[in-house]
């Protein structure tokens, strides 16, 4: 099967998306907890930032990346006409 300019673009744009929402993903999972001793100086409602991130704040950012992932490829989906259904 040979690649249209629009396969192609329509790929590059979903793999730009999707190493973008990775790389927030691993500052999310790994970062914080590699600085979780520094980000501990900093106290949020009561609370240090490393634990912060560690009980909730990592998940809220894991549901937004997951949000705005499908949210983007919907659209992305209706711009290039492979969209399924009807919305």
């Amino acid at each position: 099967m040979q690649l249209t300019d629009k396969h192609r673009e329509y790929w590059s744009k979903n793999l730009r998306l999707t190493a973008i929402l990775l790389a927030i993903w691993f500052v999310a999972t790994f970062v914080a907890i590699y600085f979780a001793r520094e980000l501990n100086e900093i106290v949020i409602l009561g609370f240090p930032l490393g634990f912060y991130m560690g009980a909730q704040g990592a998940l809220v950012i894991y549901v937004l990346v997951i949000w705005y992932y499908a949210r983007s490829m919907n659209q992305m989906d209706k711009d290039y006409g492979v969209h399924e259904g009807e919305d």
